[in-house]
């Protein structure tokens, strides 16, 4: 469990679901493992888990939004439906400032997300609802596949987007969280989104973080992206399937989605290939790539991109990818490399394509968290200046590595490791 503004990021930037678009320069800057923890739509906490009192000042601190929310133009009727009831959830509070150590490695996370289980569901509801996402498929250019896959990663096809009040966690999150500003504003977004009838209040459910319906769009995404597929007048995501794929087709069209071009396609590299252009940020073009060796796993032409990256996310000894604007697209709703390869892989297994086949390094150990920060720090010491240790892998800390790697003769992937952290503090 976002948009050309904002996959800025509740889940990225409140921790969880699905992000939204942003700038091309944005997407690039925010690194792939600062969101990675959050790939996955996290479960649903649970409703019986205990709640403590809310704080004595929750009750004006409502009172002064809901004033500024009145000056807003949010109507009395949807002041009162929406905020008589608002709660405070402390376990929103909980899991907005709980940062996991552990960041599970990219095998891992597409074994779950592109199980065999989830392709066959896919296939399963792309055949129950072929027509819808054959007109969404005409209609914005996005493959049927992609958008069944992009429902299959945020809410496993709708049995887990969420049920949060999505009112609650973003009072909650806007009175006592760690983004309290991005979070009014998402508030407010809900409101205007209850003014305009398109949803209940009771209705509004999603994630703690504030994602909503089966495809987790935060409430100023679907301001901007959700679209009424089934002509009824309204635009929901909870109830409504042709209402789903089309906001889901939409905001990958508006987020740069290129009709007839692949996502992207698995490459085998020579053994001579440089390491160092496996960032986001080195495009050329197909032709520039096969001139440098890099050949399909099938043996077939490359796609024809005019500005494609190569990414090989766990380094040298794992699977290498061409990739193109469409990659680049479902960054835009999610910013982590690992959400992007589960949806391009999981359309392309519910389209009858083969997956990914080159095998993945699953003897190395990825670092945790704190270890990034640790390998950070011996870096700066030992002279590949990586700027402040922080725990995320950016492209500084990626380069930096990358010169050590090459100061050790090892193969310069950059990809962060156990062994090589072990070497590096010798």
């Amino acid at each position: 469990m976002r948009r050309i503004l904002s996959t800025s990021v509740l889940l990225a930037l409140l921790a969880g679901c699905q992000s939204s678009p942003t700038t091309e320069a944005s997407a690039a800057d925010r690194d792939a493992e600062g969101a990675e923890a959050a790939a996955a739509p996290s479960p649903a906490a649970p409703e019986d888990v205990a709640e403590v009192a809310p704080p004595s000042d929750f009750p004006g601190w409502l009172t002064g939004f809901r004033r500024d929310a009145r000056a807003e133009g949010i109507s009395e009727s949807t002041l009162a439906r929406a905020l008589d009831g608002v709660r405070y959830r402390s376990r929103v509070i909980e899991l907005d400032r709980s940062q996991p150590e552990f960041v599970r490695p990219i095998w891992q996370y597409l074994d779950s997300a592109v199980s065999a289980q989830r392709v066959t569901q896919g296939r399963e509801r792309l055949s129950a609802h072929r027509d819808t996402a054959r007109r969404m498929e005409r209609h914005y250019g996005v493959p049927a596949e992609v958008i069944v896959a992009i429902w299959g990663i945020e809410s496993n096809y709708g049995s887990n987007f969420g049920d949060f009040s999505t009112l609650d966690a973003l009072a909650t999150l806007a009175f006592d969280g760690r983004r309290r500003d991005f979070a009014r504003g998402e508030l407010l977004a809900a409101l205007r989104i209850l003014d305009q009838g398109d949803i209940a209040p009771e209705r509004m459910v999603g994630s703690w973080a504030g994602a909503m319906g089966h495809t987790q769009f935060i409430p100023s995404s679907f301001e901007s992206y959700a679209v009424d597929g089934d002509g009824d007048g309204r635009r929901d995501i909870w109830g409504s399937i042709p209402d789903v794929m089309a906001s889901t087709a939409n905001y990958l069209a508006r987020a740069g989605w290129q009709s007839g071009e692949p996502w992207g396609v698995e490459v085998r590299l020579p053994e001579d290939f440089d390491h160092a252009q496996t960032e986001l940020a080195t495009r050329h073009s197909s032709q520039e790539w096969a001139d440098q060796g890099v050949r399909t796993v099938s043996g077939e032409r490359l796609p024809e991109f005019a500005a494609a990256s190569v990414i090989a996310p766990a380094g040298a000894r794992g699977p290498a990818f061409l990739v193109g604007p469409n990659y680049r697209a479902i960054l835009r709703y999610n910013n982590a490399a690992s959400y992007a390869l589960a949806v391009g892989s999981l359309a392309d297994e519910i389209a009858g394509r083969e997956g990914v086949v080159q095998g993945w390094p699953r003897d190395e150990q990825p670092l945790m968290r704190s270890q990034v920060r640790e390998m950070q720090q011996a870096l700066n010491a030992r002279g590949f200046d990586v700027g402040t240790p922080d725990g995320i892998m950016g492209p500084n800390t990626r380069r930096g590595l990358r010169a050590f790697q090459q100061s050790i003769d090892v193969t310069p992937d950059g990809f962060a490791t156990v062994r090589l952290l072990e070497w590096l503090k010798r």
